[in-house]
Order: C-alpha cells, then structure tokens, then sequence
C-alpha cells in the first residue's frame, strides 16, 4: 500500500520558514505545497487542503492570526497562517472585518473555509486559549501545541476545549499536534478534541492527547447524532479518564493508536455508533472499548489490537465492555486507502512520530518512520473517483430496471410543513419533499446492502429548475458518490450500501423532489 502523502510536506515548511523570516510573501505553489497530505475521512466530500493556493503570513500574535483571517479578499480566500511563539489571552484580541468573526477569549475560525495554522521555526503554542472552528470547512491544523484551556476558573476559553468543532463543520484535518490540559472537570478542563452539531469528514493523525478528564467526543447529547465520519490514526492517548473518543451516532475509524494510561474508559461507542478499531496497542488501560454510561449501545469492528495490562468491569444496565475478549458486532466500510503498522510496533512508532515539533515525521505501514520527501516519485496523489471515468455509467442513459426505492425506507435532514421523506418513494408525482429552508437532505435506505448505480431525482410539477447544487453521498461510508447541479439521472460507478443520500447545497427557492429513484444499473 501506498505511502501517505504527508511525507511531501517537511521540505515545504522549511521553505515556508526561510522565507517569512526573510520578509517574502510566498507565491501560490509554494503555499500549496505546505498544505497538502490530509488523510482519513478529510480526503473524502471533495478533500482538505486548507489555504494551499494562497498567500503566506506569519504570525506571532493571536491578535495577528485574526488580522491575517480578516485581512482577505473574503472568507473563502485562501491563506496559510505560519504560527510561532506563545499565543495567550494577552496578546489575542477581537478583530472585526467582512471576511471574518472573532472573539477576543479564542482563536475563532468562524464562517471561514480554505485556511491553513501550522506552527514553525521554534513552534507555537496556545496556552490557555483554545481553537474554535464554527460553520465552516477546509480546515488544516498542523505542528502546534494546546494547552491547559478552561471552561471554569480564569482564564476561560472555548468552553474547555483544546479544539472544538460545532455547527456545520466539514473537513478538518489535525495533525502532528500536541493536546495537553492538567486535570479533570473539577480542575475547570473539559475535552481536548470535540465535535458537535453537524460536524463531518475529520481526521486526526499523529497527535498527543493527554493528562485530561476528557479526551474528546463526536455529538454532544445522545440525540445529537448528525457527526461523523471521522478518523483517528497514529495519536498517543496517555493519562486520560474517559472518551478517546466518545462517539454518539455515526462512524469513525481508530486505527495505530497508543493507548495508554486510560483511567475510567476508553472508546465509547454509544446512541448508534460505528467505530472501526484495527491494530491499536492498549497498555495499562481499564475498559478501553464498549458502551459506556448509557442504555444506548453503539457497535465496533475489531481486528488487530493488542491489549497489554487491561483490565475489564463487569457488564452492568448502562456499561456494556467489549472485553476481555472483544469480538466485532458490525462491519465497517472504509472508502478511502491507508496503511496500517502492526500492533506490535504500534508505541515505538508513535512515541517517534506523534506530536507537535516531531518533524512531521509519519510511517510508512512498515513499522518505519519516515521524514517528509516531498520529491518521492512513488507516492501518488490521493484522488476520489473521477466522475468523467469513461467506465462509469453515462448520466444520460434512461433508467431501466426496477425502481428500487419502491417499499424503502426513507429519512432527512428536515422536512417542510406538509410535506413527507416518504412522498420521494411513493410514485406519486403529486406529492413531495422539501427541506425546511432551501438545502437538506434526503435519503433511501434499505434492511440490507443494495447495489445502486443510477438515481433519478424527478422535482414536482411548477418547480422545475429549483435545485441547484448537489451532492450524492453513500451514508455508510461517507463516500461522495457524485456531485453537479440540477435534478434529473445521475450515474455513478456501482455501488452497495444500505443508505444513499441525495444532499442539496445550494438551490434558487424551496426544492420539492417529488421521486428519488434508484436503480442497480
């Protein structure tokens, strides 16, 4: 399997520090380079590269990083924020601008896309402040640390949370960071790592958590269920009580970590969660994975671990342990390539690897670790499938076949007063769904996996034209299956799954989708 792509980026950051200690705004391929190589789940809905393609800054302020947000052409123009120095409440105040929102107790990325943080030189480091990210998307994170963030006591920021993602968030990829507070709920800490409201396509690779009550969670109630998609891989959890991570509804991936230390319990599949857990090493833990603290269970695929001095409650009404001998209740698809360390080797390539200031070094799957190369001719760029294939079915074909969303189920995002998820699978063009403004979601699903390659969204009579963007989502995996504009055939390359989404994005009024077909070819 092939190496990640985050070995392109040592020599780039190099690059990127000589040439902001010498004063030079960095050209656009230059900036690009420093920002490539997300991994996980943040390759897929269309990948994460942050600010590549824009300009370059330094920062040694978090007042400066919020000049910098503020200072763009608008809040989707591309920047990399070089990061170093100590940011703290001292030296971070609100900034006000059209292309930005921030605050002056946090480092606010808030209504923004295409940004890139990464520490340089002699690094950066937030203390006491924590990273708030807020309805927005293409996010990179790289080679700082976070430390010690409150939400009670003084100083107070971001509710606790080294970084927190709520409301609409897509792709953020953490990286090479360092996530450290001292203490517990009692001592005014709360997560290192948290995800709330709507947040999808996540990845955090080769970072440090540690010396917290609360390592971090996907959802923040048992009915906040629209998170996930999200990886873990490559990270030490050390000296954390709970949540590494809690997960409540959707999927995550956990793979190389180490584990070590965990004092209450571990991963935390509850309220409907898939997690994916492949060659981790568990050392020194109680109750590392299960559904803990609730009646609510969640699933886990398990293959690869190894659980070193671990020690195991009782089942009781609201734990529910996977061990001693954990065994897989569900199957996981992944869509995206990845490489995976032996359990075995699992600590020292972390110990190696992991944190902020570690030379971005990763593994290559070979138990080595490996330094950026960014000139290696044998490491392919990560691509989704490409929608112009000439093997992929033609869009323009007729559907043929049975309609397969007859006697399916159906759900969404929200449904307009008067309207039903299931008029899209009644073959009665007379009757329709609309979102409860004008973009959500809608989605068929089946008991069982259904092979699909073609759907066909008929919009109801007078709103023809209404929907403008798309994308097509296969919900088990979180694969992005096809994306354009307007309604009618879209085809695809065949796929089975158990749940397909049909997502509107952007549209000119309120959409009504009368029929949302499917068909195996």
């Amino acid at each position: 399997m092939r190496r990640p792509v985050a070995l392109r980026l040592q020599a780039a950051l190099g690059t990127l520090a000589l040439a902001a200690a010498a004063g030079v705004v960095l050209t656009m391929p230059e900036a690009a380079a420093a920002a490539g190589g997300a991994t996980g789940y943040a390759t897929q809905n269309g990948g994460t590269t942050g600010g590549a393609g824009g300009q370059t800054v330094r920062a040694t302020t978090g007042t400066a990083i919020h000049q910098a947000l503020c200072g763009r052409a608008s809040s989707s123009t591309p920047i990399t924020i070089e990061v170093e120095g100590t940011i703290n409440h001292g030296n971070t105040s609100k900034v006000s601008g059209d292309s930005c929102s921030t605050a002056a107790d946090k480092i606010e990325l808030k209504q923004v896309s295409n940004i890139t943080i990464v520490g340089v030189g002699g690094g950066a480091v937030f203390d006491q402040l924590g990273i708030h990210i807020r309805e927005s998307s293409n996010i990179v994170i790289q080679n700082v640390t976070v430390r010690n963030v409150k939400k009670s006591g003084s100083p107070t920021s971001n509710g606790g949370d080294a970084i927190g993602m709520e409301s609409d968030v897509r792709n953020v990829w953490v990286d090479h960071s360092t996530l450290e507070a001292s203490g517990g709920e009692s001592e005014g800490y709360d997560g290192l790592f948290d995800m709330k409201d709507n947040t999808q396509y996540v990845t955090l690779s080769y970072s440090v958590l540690r010396n917290s009550g609360r390592g971090g969670l996907i959802g923040s109630s048992e009915s906040d269920r629209s998170n996930g998609y999200v990886t873990f891989h490559h990270n030490l959890y050390e000296n954390i009580d709970s949540r590494t991570p809690l997960l409540r509804g959707g999927i995550a991936h956990v793979y190389n970590n180490h584990y070590k230390s965990l004092n209450e319990s571990g991963i935390n599949s509850r309220a409907g969660a898939k997690a994916k857990v492949d060659n981790n090493y568990f050392e020194d833990s109680k109750d590392v994975l299960g559904t803990f603290y609730t009646d609510q269970a969640g699933t886990w695929q398990v293959s690869g671990n190894i659980f070193d001095n671990v020690t195991w409650s009782e089942p009781g009404e609201d734990n529910n342990p996977a061990g001693p001998n954990p065994q897989s209740n569900t199957t996981v698809s992944i869509p995206y390539s990845y490489s995976l360390d032996d359990a075995s080797c699992v600590p020292s390539v972390v110990s190696a690897t992991a944190g902020a200031n570690k030379g971005l070094k990763v593994s290559d799957g070979s138990c080595t670790p490996q330094s950026p190369d960014p000139t290696d001719p044998t490491d392919p760029d990560p691509t989704d499938p490409d929608p112009t294939d000439p093997t992929d079915p033609d869009p323009t074909d007729p559907p043929s076949g049975t309609n397969l969303s007859v006697g399916a189920g159906a759900d969404g995002s929200s449904k307009a007063s008067g309207t039903s998820y299931g008029n899209v699978r009644d073959g009665d063009l007379g009757t329709y769904w609309s979102p409860a403004g004008t973009t959500g979601s809608i989605s068929v699903k089946w008991s069982s996996a259904t092979t699909v390659a073609k759907i066909n969204i008929r919009e109801a009579a007078g709103s023809e034209g209404t929907i403008g963007s798309y994308r097509v989502v296969d919900h088990d995996t979180g694969a992005v299956l096809a994306s354009g504009s307007g309604a009618g055939v879209i085809g695809f390359s065949p796929v089975s799954l158990e749940k397909i989404t049909f997502e509107i994005t952007g549209a000119s009024g309120t959409p009504k989708v009368a029929e949302f077909e499917t068909y195996a070819g």
